[in-house]
């Protein structure tokens, strides 16, 4: 009933820059919060920001001052801009959004296919 949909991701060199994106659709009476979560090989799915529907954001310390989040509540989408990427940075990198579904209320978390980035000279 709910499925988003990641884009973005991609190659590219030490230092420079990607911006990934991500849209909700579906059955869906609103979102409380979207996150861009990451999973590198051989390590553990990691938060990597969060935004709630009021604006409020928090960033792993990791990429604080390098990462930022922003999201369109109308559009239901989720922006993650990325500078100064480090090789550290390359995984797959996943959209998540926590919905409340219209006439049940149930809420729900939904999770996109993923998407590669990879940091490398």
């Amino acid at each position: 009933q709910v499925h988003l949909v990641e884009s973005g991701g991609g190659l590219v060199q030490p230092g420079g820059s990607l911006r990934l994106s991500c849209a909700a659709s579906g059955s869906i009476f609103s979102i409380n919060a979207m996150a861009w979560y990451r999973q590198a090989p051989g390590k553990q799915r990691e938060l990597v920001a969060v935004i709630l529907s009021g604006g409020s954001t928090n960033y792993a310390d990791s990429v604080k001052g390098r990462f930022t989040i922003s999201r369109d509540n109308a559009k239901n989408t989720v922006t993650l801009q990325m500078n100064s990427l480090k090789p550290e940075d390359t995984a797959v990198y996943y959209c998540n959004a926590r919905v409340r579904a219209p006439v049940t209320f149930y809420v729900n978390d939904y999770w996109g296919q993923g998407t590669q980035v990879t940091v490398s000279s």
